[in-house]
């Protein structure tokens, strides 16, 4: 592991899609180009995947569905599913490489997406022989009955830019251990790490046709939420982008599951660790340039402490360093393209056409290349604000000022959104009771943005449909069966026991 690496280091890789465990172009010829948002200059080049594209994708994995994949014993599932894990870790630094070229952000923060990934993997292992049903004999001495769970079928996979291998490592492996076989469509921004990993999965003894990429932009996704043959759609993105998954599964009549966007607030009371509630908001607010569904960026605070600690949320925000996201000192690296730069600004002149005060960043960074927008601290925001209701998907963090508990949290669920939450008092009942009253899939006290695959995840509201993770993460892939077995001779319910057939 190198502490930098060189911008010259950073080559052109043509990688094309994996089906069938194969190495396939597009049926069109067509390809598109990812450059490095942070030096413009390209990274790599991917089949421009469409309709036919994905129904070859859909075929291998159907017929691996039905010939043997599931059918496979738990224990032969979760032998796969740990030599992933070992793999993700053997080339971790490869992998970080190009999740950096390709997203932006820091070094130091894809290795330590690498290692969640791969403990992702390991825990949907152990899960993989720990599916199990119910039986119910209490229905009468004649009756036995038997509740099982068994695979969807072809789940349909569309993830992000923001950390294409985490939340691809969310959901395909528990995918795979249910039984499934999946259809994976990657961000066109971020897809280099999701077909190493289709690479991973044939050195790790995956049969072909059970996991398939198809790379491309909407046309891809498009053909994916439309298939007939897809059983099952797992999404993570923009709400916009799920309401419209959401109505095209629901017209099929398809399962959905979707983990979308958020605009989470922290509520720092007076009584709380300030340099602790300070850090949190910098790190939750700037994580991943806040590009990042569970941004902290919402910060609600007493009154009686809300400027001095807006103050400090700026002066620690003045130390944090953004530079080129090839080097492991750097804390911010690159906004992941042109577009969302241009979303980042609009959103900060509009806070300051709204009178919001901006203490600290609010401009793009210029005289060289790349994508950097300075961090960026408002204070004395008020709730109808746009930037303290909706998703900005940038390193923008908004102060607000609250006086009372009550106060704080009808702000907090102000919004469309569900996704976390966080409260800081050293007042443990407080603290707890403002908790169970935020509306929100999860919610962290006194700590910010620390996950576990053994806990679910997911939100409320615009954030989503369905959770992630934690024991019902296979669940979440299954459907429900009820076998009922007669125990014993049966009797007609039509001719009681010794009449005749004859009607008087």
């Amino acid at each position: 592991m190198t502490d930098s690496y060189d911008p010259s280091q950073l080559v052109e890789v043509s990688r094309p899609m994996i089906i069938d465990g194969r190495e396939v172009e597009s049926s069109s010829g067509e390809n598109f180009t990812r450059r490095s948002p942070a030096h413009d200059v390209a990274v790599g080049v991917y089949p421009e995947g469409n309709e036919a594209d994905v129904d070859r994708a859909v075929s291998a994995a159907r017929r691996s569905l039905e010939s043997h994949w599931r059918a496979t014993s738990g224990a032969e599932r979760a032998s796969v599913l740990h030599r992933v894990s070992e793999l993700i870790r053997r080339d971790a630094e490869k992998l970080a490489l190009v999740e950096t070229a390709e997203s932006g952000k820091p070094i130091r923060q894809s290795r330590d997406e690498m290692e969640g990934s791969a403990g992702l993997w390991e825990y949907a292992a152990t899960l993989a022989r720990h599916t199990y049903g119910d039986a119910h004999n209490a229905l009468g001495p004649d009756a036995l009955a038997m509740v099982v769970n068994e695979p969807v079928g072809i789940v349909g996979i569309i993830t992000p830019w923001n950390f294409p291998l985490l939340i691809v490592s969310q959901k395909l492996p528990f995918a795979l251990a249910a039984g499934n076989t999946a259809v994976i469509k990657p961000s066109e921004n971020t897809s280099g790490t999701t077909v190493m990993l289709a690479g991973l999965l044939k050195e790790a003894g995956l049969p072909d046709g059970v996991a398939n990429v198809v790379t491309g932009a909407a046309r891809a996704g498009a053909a994916i939420t439309a298939h007939g043959d897809i059983d099952m759609l797992s999404f993570t993105g923009s709400t916009r982008v799920g309401r419209i998954l959401a109505a095209d599964g629901g017209r099929a009549l398809k399962k959905v599951e979707l983990e979308l966007g958020g605009k989470n607030p922290q509520i720092v009371f007076a009584d709380a660790d300030m340099d602790a509630a300070v850090d949190a908001a910098v790190f939750g607010g700037l994580f991943n340039v806040g590009q990042c569904c569970n941004s902290g960026s919402r910060l609600i605070v007493e009154r009686s402490v809300a400027d001095e600690f807006a103050r400090a949320v700026a002066e620690r925000t003045r130390r944090v360093v953004v530079g080129d996201p090839l080097d492991a000192r750097t804390d911010v690296g690159a906004i992941v393209n042109r577009q969302q730069l241009d979303v980042i600004s609009s959103y900060v002149q509009q806070g300051t056409d709204d009178g919001a005060r901006l203490v600290t960043g609010g401009a793009r960074r210029t005289g060289g290349p790349g994508l950097y927008f300075e961090p960026t601290v408002f204070s004395g925001v008020t709730p109808e604000m746009s930037i303290a209701r909706e998703e900005i998907f940038g390193p923008v963090v908004s102060v607000l000022a609250f006086d009372t508990a009550e106060e704080a949290v009808t702000i907090a669920n102000g919004t469309e959104y569900g996704l976390s939450a966080g409260v800081w008092s050293n007042h443990v009942e407080s603290a707890l009771e403002t908790a169970r009253d935020l509306r929100a899939g999860t919610v962290w006290v006194n700590r910010w943005m620390d996950g576990y695959p053994e806990l679910p995840f997911g939100g409320y509201a615009a954030s989503g449909l369905g959770r992630e993770l934690g024991r019902q993460a296979i669940s979440a892939f299954s459907e429900t069966k009820t076998i009922q077995l007669q125990v014993g001779p049966r009797t007609s319910r039509w001719v009681r026991q010794g009449e005749g057939s004859e009607r008087s």
